[in-house]
């Protein structure tokens, strides 16, 4: 069981290890002066002019429109699928609305599926929609990030940068180069890269042939985890063995899913010039993310009490990893699977080596509750944006119980940013929770569930908590390509990503205009251990507080009716 432990020091080990260099190097392409000759060739192309300075109306106008006309091509591709080239299978186009979910999905970072991907698209849409909108969603949330943190650098100014020039250069200097050589890595590791579509193998008995589906594979995994993205070429996502074949891969997987969100934390800090800022905010994700994990291994490790019953031996010995292995994979056991649902929940990715949908109700609230809160490391980006967020409604609160001012990183927090800070905190919940109350209003939609009771409740709650941060992991009990579901959970899709993105935004343009004041003796300071425990103390009570009355009634109610023995199938 020590071993346990030792795994997870070593993941947080490196993890550290890792922020430093990747918060360095993407501090230097934010505040770079110099353009790369294939960055200007870039700007040439697209017709726009880096040398603009953008306010955070333009900036943010700028982000939703090119968002926009990109989801666009790629519901338009979708929609052609049968009539485009590399498609032996002949695969059909996406009906209207789950072409419309599918682009919402990977254009705002969610890549939500409701379709399976290695018999639903070709090797074309593959390659040019899902991976293209990957590295799009990725690099805008991240070039919103830059904006966000000029906005908090800055004093006397009206511009927060240019998203062009971030947009291209966290193309060039960070997704593409990072996942070229994480592909090349996961072709090393068995994972497959070939415009193939399928290979005839013999099975075991040797009296049959099966056919098993392949593409370019090597090439989506590698910007999926990296980009925080999350759809998997195949329906089983990273557990199945072609997307995820060997121990190192799944070490990979998790590691590259946190990679830029921590390094964020550290270019934080190198461009406030205040290294410890930075820290602080890597801490307090550190906390939060350890904590979880805690719970969704006691959770898992512990057992369920209904396969207690029915005569499953769930102890750990040296031959089993006991606990609840309903649903998992047994190469990856309960320690594996846990840290690879918190990370890919913490980090917004949606990517699962597990069925989240088996994990037991104690288990599941991990990755409920990390989806709500959505701002633990959180997607590239948009998860640094959010906890800044809870950073600034941190010191306001602070600043109120001694009656002064509150002040952040030099710059005064008026109501102008506690309005649209608050804006921004309450359109999640919102947006989750409203979805959530209609779908279970909605005539036939309870028609999608495979289970009823509590955990029905808990597969729809799921699935709108996931569309709405961005994260796209379900819990698979719920059918959820219906016309009903895949336009609400598109539209949840959207409003999570630019109904919580845009407010924030308008915060960084106002302290920009600020003028930094200098520390008096009121002022609270920000690097330290007492904030870092006031921020996560927030983050849990403001954030969590909103959504304990439908966790009880999804995975509470259902833990207690588990240890009476009552399942609901």
């Amino acid at each position: 069981m020590g071993l346990v432990w030792i795994e997870y020091a070593a993941f947080v080990a490196v993890l550290v290890l890792l922020t430093i260099p990747m918060g360095w190097w993407l501090a230097r392409c934010f505040t770079s002066p110099h353009d790369s000759r294939l960055e200007r060739w870039t700007y040439a192309a697209m017709g726009v002019d880096p040398q603009e300075r953008m306010g955070w109306q333009r900036y943010g106008a700028v982000l939703v429109l090119s968002n926009g006309l990109l989801m666009l091509l790629g519901y338009v591709l979708l929609r052609l699928q049968g009539s485009l080239p590399l498609n032996p299978l002949q695969n059909a186009a996406q009906t209207p609305d789950l072409a419309f979910n599918t682009a919402a999905s990977f254009i705002t970072n969610t890549n939500w599926q409701a379709y399976a991907g290695e018999s639903s698209l070709s090797n074309a849409t593959q390659m040019v929609v899902i991976t293209g909108l990957m590295f799009a969603g990725s690099a805008a949330g991240l070039a919103a990030a830059a904006g966000f943190v000029r906005g908090l650098a800055r004093s006397g100014s009206q511009d927060i940068g240019n998203y062009w020039v971030d947009f291209v250069r966290m193309l060039w200097r960070v997704l593409l180069p990072l996942s070229l050589l994480l592909a090349l890595v996961y072709v090393w590791q068995g994972v497959p890269q070939t415009l193939g579509t399928e290979v005839m193998a013999h099975t075991i008995d040797g009296g049959r042939m099966q056919q098993l589906l392949m593409g370019p594979v090597a090439s989506l995994e590698s910007i999926k985890h990296l980009g925080t993205n999350g759809g998997g070429f195949f329906s089983m996502n990273a557990a199945h063995p072609f997307e995820n074949p060997t121990p190192l891969t799944n070490m990979l997987h998790i590691l590259a899913m946190l990679l830029i969100p921590a390094g964020m934390t550290y270019a934080l800090g190198s461009m406030l010039l205040k290294r410890r800022q930075g820290w602080v905010f890597f801490g307090a994700s550190l906390i939060i993310f350890l904590g979880f994990l805690a719970l969704v291994w006691t959770g898992e490790q512990n057992g369920s009490g209904l396969l207690a019953r029915a005569g499953a031996d769930q102890q750990w010995s040296a031959t089993q990893s006991g606990g609840n292995m309903e649903g998992k994979e047994l190469r990856f056991g309960i320690t594996d699977t846990a840290l690879f649902v918190t990370a890919t929940t913490a980090a917004t990715t949606g990517s699962v080596n597990a069925m989240h949908d088996s994990l037991t109700p104690l288990g599941s609230i991990t990755p409920l509750a990390l989806m709500m809160l959505n701002c633990v490391f959180g997607g590239d980006g948009v998860g640094l944006i959010n906890l800044l967020q809870y950073a600034i409604l941190t010191v306001f609160l602070a600043g109120m119980m001694i009656g002064r001012t509150p002040e952040f990183l030099g710059k005064k927090i008026e109501v102008r940013e506690i309005k649209l800070v608050m804006l921004s905190v309450l359109a999640h919940p919102a947006c989750i929770l409203g979805w959530t109350a209609l779908a279970m209003l909605w005539p036939g939609a309870a028609d999608s569930l495979n289970n009823r009771g509590p955990h029905g409740f808990s597969e729809i709650l799921y699935a709108y908590a996931s569309a709405t941060a961005n994260n796209g992991s379900a819990f698979a009990g719920l059918n959820a390509n219906t016309p009903f579901f895949n336009t609400t959970l598109g539209l949840a899709m959207l409003m999570g990503r630019y109904l919580t993105l845009l407010p924030l935004l308008a915060v960084a343009g106002s302290m920009a205009s600020k003028a930094s004041v200098p520390a008096g003796a009121g002022t609270f300071p920000t690097a330290t251990p007492l904030f870092t425990g006031l921020l996560v103390f927030v983050v849990l009570v403001v954030g969590g507080l909103t959504f304990l009355p439908a966790l009880a009634l999804g995975p509470v109610v259902e833990h207690l009716q588990m240890l009476g023995g009552q399942l609901y199938p």
